[in-house]
């Protein structure tokens, strides 16, 4: 039988991409239109077993990376919409709307109060006002604070 598919029985085993072998294994990923062995599915830079670190993979310039060598490598990041200063690319980072805040800089600009998730808070601009600040927006425009990217 030719390609990657061979069939044994009732049983249909995959070719692993990374390193040619058959893939017998109860678990197998399928990434960038193949088959892989789970410990042949490694990041190009760290060469960590990308399924001990996460559900997505990168690729750029013939090269598999996890999340945090893409990000090192081509990621760019942005300024700080709260003290204007660089963000660098993978720190963590609150967003409002179109603006990145450094997680110390998501405060309320009336009281200083620190916002994190679950708080309700309000982005006018991108001036952040916490919900116990007298707002200018109206009440549907407030924003239940999701999480951390």
């Amino acid at each position: 039988m030719t390609g990657d598919l061979q069939k044994r029985g009732s049983l249909v085993l995959k070719q692993c991409v990374g390193c040619g072998q058959q893939i017998s294994d109860q678990f197998l990923l399928f990434a960038l239109d193949g088959y892989w062995h789970c410990r042949c599915l490694t990041c190009s830079c760290c060469f960590t077993p990308l399924a001990q670190i996460g559900t997505s993979c990168f690729t750029r310039s013939g090269m598999i990376l996890c999340r945090s060598d893409y990000l090192r490598l081509f990621g760019t990041g942005g300024v700080c919409r709260g003290c204007r200063s660089s963000i660098p690319a993978g720190e963590m980072v609150m967003k409002a709307k179109s603006y990145m805040f450094h997680i110390r800089c998501f405060v309320c600009s009336v009281c200083w109060k620190q916002l994190v998730p679950g708080d309700r808070f309000h982005c006018e601009n991108g001036t952040l006002f916490c919900d116990q600040e007298k707002l200018t927006g109206s009440e549907s425009s407030r924003t239940r604070l999701r999480g951390i990217s």
